[in-house]
C-alpha cells in the first residue's frame, strides 16, 4: 500500500464465529443459566410486589368492598400478569438457547455476533471482499481470520 494513493478508512462488521469445545458450551451454558435464576429471581420479586401493593390498597380503603378499590386491585393484577408473562417468554427463550447449546456438536463452528473494526480501501480494492471478513476463536483465542483484510 502506498500511503501517498488516494484511500479512505472504512468501518465494518466482522462475523465472529467460534469453534464449539467443552470448555465453550460450559461456559455459555452457565451464562444462560444464570439469566435463568435471575429470571426466576424478577418473578419472586414481582409476585411479592403485586402482594404488597393490592394489601396496601385494601388497607387504605374505608370500605374493602367498594367497587373501585376492586377495580384497583384488579388493575394492579393485571399489570403483575402483563409484566409475569413478558419475563416468562423471556425465560422460554433461553431455556430453547440452553437445549439448542446442548445439542451442539464439537469442534462445529457456529456464530458469536459481530464487532466492528476499521480498514482501508483504495481504487482497485473489491468492496465486496473487504467487506465479507470473520474471524473464528477457540476458547477465546483467534484462530483464523477469513477474508481479504
Amino acid at each position: 500500500m502506498d500511503a501517498s494513493k488516494p484511500h479512505l478508512l472504512l468501518k465494518r462488521a466482522v462475523n465472529v464465529k467460534v469453534v464449539v469445545t467443552p470448555r465453550w458450551k460450559e461456559e455459555v451454558q452457565q451464562q444462560l443459566q444464570n439469566q435463568i435464576n435471575q429470571l426466576d429471581n424478577q418473578l419472586q420479586q414481582l409476585e411479592a410486589q403485586g402482594q404488597r401493593m393490592a394489601a396496601e390498597v385494601q388497607k387504605q380503603a374505608n370500605q374493602p368492598a367498594n367497587p373501585a378499590v376492586t377495580q384497583q386491585i384488579t388493575n394492579i393484577q393485571v399489570q403483575v400478569n402483563q409484566k409475569k408473562s413478558e419475563i416468562l417468554e423471556q425465560k422460554n427463550q433461553i431455556l430453547q438457547q440452553l437445549q439448542q447449546v446442548q445439542l451442539l456438536e464439537m469442534d462445529q463452528e457456529v456464530g458469536q455476533g459481530q464487532i466492528e473494526g476499521f480498514f482501508r480501501i483504495e481504487t482497485g480494492d473489491n468492496l465486496i471482499r473487504k467487506m465479507q471478513v470473520e474471524v473464528l476463536l477457540k476458547d477465546g483465542v483467534v484462530q483464523e481470520i477469513r477474508g481479504d483484510l
